[in-house]
């Protein structure tokens, strides 16, 4: 096991990964900017650096000054956490050349798995389902383009081979707006991401997503922890996750995560990692894998017991899963809010300083977040500031407890999204549950033109 561990991200994920490290006897080192001086896991760490000023491309995204603090504090491994880097197959190289284990999976599994064209493939070589679409990166010949669209049927989408977080995707509903379609998405994806390569797939309807959490080491064993349901979004981004996910048996459950268990030995996969699928009319399709630690994984950990981030540590120091197939075992229901410092309802960032902060508490509640009262949110990097999870035995008591625990949870000073999640905790639709992703922003939508009405 290592002796010490450099953390090289920040806000709650960098305090999670801290306490693992803790539980486990290891010592951390901080990165910060200069705008995270005053972070509270920066003081709970046993040592820490200021890599750069506030800004993100001279400080968290800057890998030289990162392996520049790895070195100067003799750390043994990089974690780095989710965002920023940790997706980053050059950085993932980097750490590794520069004598350091990067605390993730190899850096050509990260590039196979980040194109979505070679991923796509992959997974089809695999067993795994795809959504139907083309068979690879889109020619540039437009009869040919316009037959495999007239193949899949519309309406389809274009999507860039580099893109995600929803950036770099184009939904075409008929074959006159489709070449168009391509070039445009083909320039922003080239300016966004480096990499022009587009690729075509049919546009499910109203689909949910949901994803499977897995866990690989280098001993060839790999395990499903089960699903989760993350359909609740707002233009693209993850609002309310739970787990397991309504509806799902445990036969489909079964056939999943086996597919994935199955291409995570395939590709020679390290660490945790996450399969997502878009799911309609009792299908699964996937669309990506995230090569790193999840927002969303205390709920895996809440129905599990599994601690995922000391699993990820413990297979990057070479040790095997502590965990067969057969001990995972699914317990109750979690649901986690993420908590932004933002509007409500106009989403607008919401930076100050936390006059007064109350954490809500009881049974089966869990708040990550790195906040305290005094602590000043600032403005510089995502609104995220924590996650609110609950658990319970069932579905309804999962949802019994957040709601009492959003209503004792008090954060004063700014605003935050915690009015929004207590009116979807309270509405029909997102209680009876298999809401589609676009759910919420038809929700948000009804709700303002009421309010203009």
């Amino acid at each position: 096991m290592f002796d010490k561990i450099l953390i090289a991200n920040r806000g709650e994920i960098a305090l999670r990964v801290l306490r693992a490290c803790h539980e486990l006897g290891i010592k951390t080192v901080v990165v910060h900017s200069e705008a995270d001086r005053d972070a509270k896991y920066v003081k709970l760490s046993d040592e820490s650096v200021c890599i750069g000023p506030a800004s993100s491309a001279r400080s968290y995204l800057h890998m030289p000054s990162i392996i520049a603090a790895a070195e100067v504090t003799r750390a043994q491994a990089i974690h780095p956490g989710y965002g920023f880097l940790s997706e980053n197959a050059a950085f993932s190289q980097c750490v590794e050349e520069s004598g350091f284990v990067f605390i993730g999976p190899r850096a050509d599994t990260i590039r196979l798995m980040g194109d979505k064209v070679s991923a796509k493939q992959a997974m089809i070589a695999a067993g795994v389902p795809c959504v139907p679409g083309s068979d690879g990166a889109l020619p540039d010949d437009d009869k040919a383009v316009l037959k495999i669209a007239g193949k899949i049927g519309y309406p389809v989408i274009i999507k860039a081979a580099g893109g995600g977080g929803g950036r770099g995707m184009r939904v075409v509903h008929q074959a006159d707006e489709l070449l168009t379609a391509i070039q445009t998405t083909r320039s922003e994806a080239g300016a966004a991401f480096g990499n022009p390569t587009v690729y075509m797939e049919k546009y499910l309807q109203a689909p949910r997503h949901i994803e499977i959490q897995m866990l690989a080491d280098e001993h060839g064993n790999a395990i499903y922890l089960g699903e989760r349901d993350c359909s609740m979004q707002r233009r693209h981004q993850k609002v309310i996750e739970e787990a397991p996910a309504p509806g799902i048996s445990d036969a489909q459950r079964k056939k999943i995560g086996e597919a994935c268990a199955d291409a995570c030995r395939r590709i020679g996969y390290r660490g945790a990692g996450t399969f997502e699928f878009l799911y309609e009319n009792g299908e699964f399709y996937f669309i990506e894998m995230n090569t790193r630690v999840q927002v969303e994984h205390p709920v895996t950990e809440m129905i599990t017991g599994v601690d995922i981030v000391q699993e990820q540590i413990r297979v990057a120091a070479g040790l095997p899963l502590r965990y067969t197939q057969e001990q995972v075992v699914l317990r109750g229901h979690a649901m986690e809010c993420r908590l932004n410092a933002e509007d409500a309802f106009s989403f607008l960032p919401s930076p100050g300083r936390i006059e007064h902060y109350h954490p809500a508490g009881g049974p089966g509640i869990r708040i990550d977040s790195h906040i305290y009262q005094g602590y000043h949110v600032p403005p510089h990097y995502d609104s995220m500031i924590g996650k609110l999870i609950a658990h319970g035995d069932d579905r309804e008591q999962a949802m019994a407890r957040m709601r009492v625990a959003l209503r004792e949870l008090n954060i004063g000073g700014i605003n935050t999204n915690i009015p929004l999640h207590q009116l979807l905790f309270s509405d029909p639709g997102f209680i009876a549950g298999s809401t589609s992703i676009h759910y919420l922003e038809q929700w948000l939508a009804t709700r303002k033109q009421s309010a203009q009405g």
